[in-house]
């Protein structure tokens, strides 16, 4: 179906009291919101609390089990994405999908290529267009250059040409500024400003709500699957959106308390890998959280998984309560007390596929096994049961898939599965990105937790305020190398900063 036309007096879309579904979860209880056109909406709420659920039915990936879905004011049934395509609607996620190997025109007019005689591809019209799309957009990019190697921010901006070169009247921006630096986030608002104008209506997703503030227009929040209220952003301010968000006043985001600092557990010497990083030295003691700041690109990942052994190194070491760990080799560093909580848990954390009960079981499989040979399900259920518990786990089954599961509940399987193992020393790369202000709160609280029960933990955050908040020390990486460690109560903004940006080594 084509777009419709829009009515001046109806809602560019809307969704009235829509349910989900899963079995026995309920993601969506009373699902409820209204864009109009000429306006950027903002859609926020705690992690669990339906809002991808919201999106995937806008989108035709879900379809409600009831409820309203009016677009320009008239009914829609989304039976597949075609369809939400078709009727004008486009949804541009925080890492976008794009063809590595085709050009940047090639992915914008994929599958819809326009011909010249005898069927031929018309590639010279295809180019004008999407340079044109680009200038309309105000933006610089090469269109004959292949998609591999963009930027996230260069991919967010190709699928809104895409969706703009099919006229789409609604965009659906997913957390879109997660991965950006500051100018690119400069740069999107620019563009999403200028879709506004045209008279289309955004809807804007995020946990920053500095972001919300800057851009929106109005704002929609959520709780536990169920709509709470609409405000124009005018009307509002931070802390009565958090109240209704969490259903309670959030005192303390970083509730980091006192713990023994004891004797030292990890200790990195000399760690170098080339064209890496370089003469990587740290201590983590019992009880001590050390952050690992710098900017994006500084090598805090690449150390982390080093440590770990998911990557190699060519020279330096790790040991682990005085006994060294085998480089390259994450088996033998998970049995010598060391856990790792990937950055993307997506990707690298998680089997979507797979339940809950699987997920937080898959490392310590070995140990469940009846004689080596297999695991029944009332064992899995039993070492799943405790930690999903004390992690506060959404979701009333432990055989639920856990991609229906909210980014942060998903953090937490995470987390579980690695403490399961029982880990010494606790490696956690950006523990909070994506997820929301109480889901925040919970993860930080665990970790102070976990530092008073005498686990050492290194903490791997681009938020400052989260590694000023929670860390005892925090080392700065620039460029590959350490270029300053930092007492907590030394550490301020400027002083991580400048270290950050500078590279003198402290």
């Amino acid at each position: 179906m084509s777009p419709a036309p829009a009515d001046s007096s109806a809602h560019a879309l809307e969704l009235r009291k829509v349910v989900k579904t899963f079995g026995a979860v309920v993601a969506l209880r009373s699902g409820t919101l209204a864009l109009d056109n000429g306006s950027i909406h903002a859609l926020v709420g705690e992690n669990g609390a339906g809002k991808s659920t919201l999106v995937k039915i806008i989108a035709g990936l879900y379809q409600p089990d009831s409820g309203e879905f009016l677009l320009n004011g008239e009914p829609v049934d989304f039976r597949s994405t075609a369809d939400a395509k078709n009727a004008g609607i486009a949804v541009i996620y925080q890492e976008p999908t794009l063809f590595p190997d085709l050009t940047v025109t090639e992915n914008i007019f994929m599958g819809r290529q326009p011909l010249r005689s005898f069927g031929r591809i018309d590639r010279k019209a295809m180019r004008a267009e999407a340079l044109a799309l680009f200038q309309r957009l105000g933006v610089k990019i090469n269109p004959d250059r292949p998609a591999r190697g963009l930027s996230i921010a260069d991919q967010q901006i190709i699928e809104i040409a895409k969706a703009i070169s099919l006229d789409a009247r609604v965009l659906i921006m997913d957390e879109p500024t997660a991965a950006l630096s500051g100018v690119e986030v400069d740069r999107l608002f620019a563009v999403a400003r200028s879709l506004r104008d045209e008279g289309r209506a955004l809807l804007f997703i995020s946990h920053r709500f500095d972001e919300v503030f800057a851009l929106c227009d109005t704002v929609t929040v959520m709780r536990d699957g169920s709509y709470i209220s609409t405000e124009k952003i005018v009307d509002t301010d931070v802390d009565t959106i958090v109240r209704q968000m969490v259903g309670r006043d959030v005192a303390d985001l970083f509730p980091k308390q006192e713990a023994v600092i004891g004797e030292v557990l990890l200790v990195v010497q000399g760690l170098s890998s080339a064209g890496v990083f370089d003469d990587i030295s740290f201590q983590v003691r019992s009880g001590e959280i050390v952050g690992l700041a710098g900017l994006v690109g500084a090598g805090r990942s690449e150390v982390a998984r080093a440590v770990f052994g998911v990557d190699g190194y060519d020279s330096g070491t790790v040991t682990l309560n005085g006994s060294r760990v085998r480089g390259h080799d994450p088996v033998a560093a998970m049995r010598a007390g060391l856990a790792l909580v990937p950055e993307d848990r997506r990707k690298e954390g998680l089997v979507i596929g797979a339940s809950v009960a699987e997920n937080l079981t898959i490392a310590i499989r070995q140990r469940l096994s009846a004689a080596g040979l297999f695991i029944t399900g009332r064992r899995e259920n039993e070492a799943s049961r405790v930690w999903a518990s004390r992690l506060e786990v959404k979701g009333s089954a432990l055989d639920a898939e856990v991609g229906t599961f909210s980014g942060g509940n998903q953090q937490k399987v995470v987390l579980a599965k690695w403490l399961a193992t029982e880990p010494k020393v606790l490696i956690v790369d950006e523990p909070t990105r994506g997820i929301d202000v109480g889901t925040k709160a919970e993860v930080h609280r665990l970790l102070s937790q976990l530092a008073g029960e005498g686990m050492g933990i290194l903490m791997i955050s681009s938020e400052l305020p989260e590694v000023l908040g929670m860390a005892d020390r925090v080392l700065v990486m620039r460029e590959g190398r350490i270029t300053a460690t930092i007492d907590r109560q030394d550490a301020t903004p400027e002083s991580v900063m400048r270290a950050a940006t500078a590279g003198a080594a402290a």
